[in-house]
């Protein structure tokens, strides 16, 4: 099981240690101890995977309005109150 907090580099590998992690949780074969840490781990892929998922969403509202402009993008910090 992943003990690092760093984030993956794209969502799409955020979400393949995500899908690992869950299965490892599944399995019932942890200890507690490593079933707490994995919890946690899948909190924040799954915060990181929600953040990228919001971003591309912003994206494609921008370009289905025509405005071609640069996109300030920030990790899906915030995007819903830019949204406002």
């Amino acid at each position: 099981m992943a003990k690092t907090s760093k984030l993956p580099g794209n969502f799409e590998a955020g979400l393949s240690e995500l899908e690992q992690l869950v299965a490892e949780m599944e399995s019932g074969k942890l200890p507690l101890d490593a079933a707490l840490a994995g919890y946690q781990r899948g909190i924040e892929l799954m915060r990181f995977c929600q953040g990228k998922l919001s971003d591309a969403e912003q994206q494609i509202r921008v370009l289905e309005a025509g405005e071609l402009q640069p996109f300030a993008g920030g990790q899906g910090t915030d995007t819903a109150a830019a949204q406002e």
